[in-house]
């Protein structure tokens, strides 16, 4: 009889539309899927992306019968010893292009000898490095990425399912754990049926209204499949052949978003430093404050106190719901950056401590974007006015309401300005936003003639 191979799911939790499982079968007739809980993922992911984890595993669980092979530790030690146990002939993923992925395989492909760790697809449209400028440098700015995205095009999605290999029992495997439990938190249903179901409503009902709704926060325009992107119970070439024949704005506009998420990838891959410093090297000079002062004002963004009621509910809902529509995220990541003048990072490693679609290339990159060290970025010009910002989408101040509960007495569009003075029980501003902006534009402006690093007395970070 055949040795198995081993389908060693990571970042695509799904059955259908997955190369790897396409090229195990076209090895061995026999496979086993294997997932690996890996505490190096697991501990600074949260406990709402670990609870999504857990949900998205036992959904695939459920759709193998009960044959997901589940196992922690190291996967340079994990996934060798799985090989083993079962005399796997080779061991099948979906290329992993973060910069812990690529370390780790390059470990487990050494720890496994003989047995060959073999590589399809990966998780996005066009895997990072496909695409390139004539001169064969990486793309640096997203307009002309996505010209020449869209010109590169996509595969069809790959014909796979549950029967394409046969699973073996898992049953008596010696290092096998139960899937952990998730926690109780309020979370958006997860695996592959859910992310497929989610995708069909909102091409029927949302799609067609997506270029505009979803800056709409109260009307919760957004797709909401970023967690389901995230864990790849879909992936997003099934989305865009999906699309092939829809036309208008509301098309053409997610199309672009998962351009970006793709484009996003690309700037990690050839710049993994970029996952922790500036992409524009220059913003290493920038003024940022430290201090108790600063670390107080970081702690009333964090907890949604801020006297800012658009920021405070975006932050409100982070909290809840682990997840903010991009807008809110755009409107709170530039009032800590410009208006608390603190540093991206440390936003940005709040976001990926609750955001159950936490994603390191898109977080990062998208901070990154609006503090104005990212590609694309107009710095000089990208100072968002929280107050004006919530009166344009969320002009009736619906999205505020729900999630402040101290100015649901507040009617309209005056839950923005709130006239009257803040009600019982919610903050004043903890800063004026007039002032702040001169300030963040001076710093700004500075770098621009120096590279010399600048720092407010008052301690580190």
């Amino acid at each position: 009889m055949s040795r198995p191979a081993i389908v060693w799911f990571r970042r695509d939790l799904r059955l259908r539309d997955l190369p790897a499982l396409l090229s195990a079968a076209a090895t061995a007739p026999r496979g086993v899927a294997l997932f690996v809980l890996d505490d190096a993922l697991l501990r600074p992911a949260g406990p709402r992306r670990r609870s999504y984890l857990m949900r998205c595993l036992h959904a695939l669980d459920d759709d193998l019968s009960g044959r997901l092979v589940v196992v922690r530790g190291d996967p340079a030690d994990a996934v060798p010893a799985v090989a083993r146990e079962f005399d796997a002939s080779e061991v099948h993923v979906s290329e992993d292009f973060g910069p812990y992925g690529r370390q780790r395989d390059a470990r487990v492909a050494e720890a496994l000898g003989d047995v060959p760790l073999v590589a399809s697809g990966s998780p996005y449209a066009v895997s990072p490095g496909r695409i390139v400028k004539a001169d064969g440098t990486p793309y640096k700015v997203f307009s002309a990425y996505r010209r020449a995205w869209f010109d590169h095009g996509t595969r069809p999605p790959a014909h796979t399912g549950a029967e394409t290999v046969e699973w073996l029992d898992s049953a008596g495997v010696k290092s096998r754990v139960p899937i952990p439990e998730p926690e109780d938190v309020t979370l958006p249903p997860a695996g592959e049926r859910a992310a497929l179901a989610r995708w069909r409503e909102f091409v029927a009902d949302g799609l067609g209204r997506y270029a505009t709704d979803r800056d709409r926060p109260a009307l919760d325009g957004t797709s909401r499949l970023s967690a389901h992107l995230k864990f790849g119970c879909i992936h997003p070439r099934t989305l865009l052949h999906d699309l092939r024949d829809h036309r208008g704005d509301g098309a053409a506009t997610f199309r672009s978003e998962l351009a970006w998420r793709d484009f996003y990838a690309d700037v990690l891959h050839h710049r993994p430093d970029t996952a922790r410093k500036n992409y524009n090297r220059t913003f290493d000079a920038i003024e940022y404050d430290t201090g108790p002062d600063a670390d107080a004002l970081f702690t009333a963004w964090c907890e949604g106190r801020t006297g800012f009621p658009i920021v405070d509910a975006g932050m409100r809902q982070l909290l809840e719901e682990g997840f903010v529509p991009n807008r809110v995220r755009m409107i709170v990541a530039s009032f800590l950056t410009k208006d608390l003048h603190i540093p991206w990072w440390r936003g940005a490693r709040h976001f990926m401590r609750y955001l159950a679609d936490g994603d390191l290339a898109s977080n990062q990159h998208n901070w990154q974007w609006t503090a104005g060290s990212g590609t694309d970025a107009a710095p000089y010009f990208r100072i968002f006015n929280p107050t004006t910002q919530g009166e344009k989408f969320d002009p009736k101040g619906d999205y505020v309401r729900r999630w402040v509960p101290e100015l649901r007495s507040v009617v309209g569009r005056r839950v923005h300005t709130l006239p009257d003075g803040p009600p019982t029980g919610y903050p004043a501003p903890v800063v004026d936003h007039a002032h702040e902006r001169r300030t963040a534009l001076e710093r700004y402006g500075r770098i621009r003639t120096t590279n010399r690093p600048i720092r407010r007395s008052g301690g580190s970070e």
